[in-house]
């Protein structure tokens, strides 16, 4: 009987997989949509309508403050780097308001893995190790954009080097006349967006402002779909996965930076690869030595999401919309290149998340207290300082 009825889940779980693949799709589909919508939405608002946010973000600190503040929210980089590509597109943004945006972004998403070691809070050793392994993201994030921020302000490194390279990758323009398929299909589906909202009798700033909410819910919602349907495809295999590969023996950095990134990629959230990386840290399975380079791969497979935003996008917009995705690249490439391999700078991170682990440790409130002042009362002194 049991025998049989193994025979009869086999199949389920085939067409399982085999439809799981054709939700991301569709989900992949919903979220470009929200791209491309938003950026329609913003342009038709005109440049008086968001004003005051432009005054407010101008300041590069308020601008990395709207980053770690909204992707803590939303608890997804993803979320908030590619509804800035879309204002990006739609001129609200310049690039070098954006930038600050993005690096903010970059320290909000490692709040869920810090969390998610609270878990073992009541288990002294296992939180010591579970705390160091969620807590080197954070000062890896914050120490990248310590150098590199100020550093940007003072040069436009990032911004110029993006340009380099986003005027060398070929363009939609072309000397034949040929329409993207993918596309037309999203501009139809924008359309009939908009096209819907006027059946109630909106129109003008109401209606512009309408659509874009309704784009930006649409990209939180397919981004958080897809995410879902990607964990569900994947990570029954992954810890199992992850621990076959190290357990085979030691595994060089490029190889553990190459499975984080892969994992993020796959799953388009950074968020479930450095939270797997956590309860094997807290088991002793894995070292905070080996969990580290998975945890910078993340940093790199995350900013494929604002790539693949980019690519939604048309028009005047969509050159500037890939360079902000290119600086998100660039940034967390530069900050691995200076802050990870050269073995003198690599240590401070995993130092300063041992050492808090290990008073963390012996004194419970202090974890609470480090997790709600790096992601809301360092940001909230920003505000307060440069507001």
């Amino acid at each position: 009987m049991d025998g049989f009825q193994l025979e009869r889940e086999r199949p389920q779980v085939k067409i399982k997989n085999l439809y799981q693949p054709l939700f991301a799709l569709a989900f992949l589909f919903l979220f470009l949509v929200g791209v491309q919508g938003l950026s329609t939405g913003i342009k038709a608002l005109g440049s008086g309508a968001l004003e005051s946010f432009m005054t407010a973000v101008q300041n590069p600190f308020m601008g990395l403050v709207t980053g770690i503040l909204a992707t803590t929210l939303v608890q997804s980089s993803s979320v908030t780097t590619s509804i800035t590509v879309g204002m990006v597109a739609s001129g609200v943004l310049p690039i070098s308001t954006a930038i600050p945006i993005v690096m903010g972004a970059n320290i909000g998403t490692t709040v869920t893995n810090t969390i998610a070691s609270l878990a073992q809070i009541g288990q002294k050793r296992e939180f010591r190790r579970a705390f160091a392994a969620a807590t080197v993201h954070d000062f890896f994030n914050y120490l990248a954009v310590l150098v590199l921020l100020p550093f940007e302000i003072a040069t436009g490194f990032l911004q110029k080097l993006s340009g380099s390279i986003n005027n060398l990758l070929p363009t939609a323009t072309s000397t034949l006349t040929y329409k993207s398929p993918i596309k037309v299909a999203l501009k139809s589906s924008v359309k009939a967006i908009d096209e819907t909202i006027s059946i109630f009798g909106l129109d003008g700033t109401l209606k512009s402002s309408l659509l874009a909410a309704i784009s930006a819910a649409l990209i939180f919602f397919a981004l958080m779909l897809i995410v879902k349907t990607m964990k569900g495809l994947l990570s029954f295999e992954l810890e199992s996965r992850i621990k076959k590969i190290f357990r085979r023996g030691k595994v060089g950095d490029f190889n553990s930076i190459g499975i984080g990134a892969g994992i993020t990629v796959a799953v388009q959230s950074s968020s479930i690869t450095t939270s797997i990386m956590v309860p094997m840290a807290a088991t002793g399975l894995l070292n905070l030595r080996q969990i580290f380079p998975v945890t910078v791969g993340a940093n790199i497979g995350t900013t494929v999401t604002a790539l693949i935003a980019s690519l939604a996008l048309d028009g005047d917009g969509a050159m500037v919309a890939r360079q902000i995705a290119l600086v998100h690249l660039l940034f967390n490439l530069v900050a691995m290149i200076i802050l990870y391999f050269p073995r003198k700078t690599r240590i401070y991170p995993m130092l300063l998340a041992s050492k808090l682990a290990k008073t963390a440790s012996r004194k419970k409130s202090l974890a609470l207290l480090y997790v709600f002042s790096l992601f809301y009362g360092i940001p909230s002194s920003l505000v307060f300082f440069f507001g």
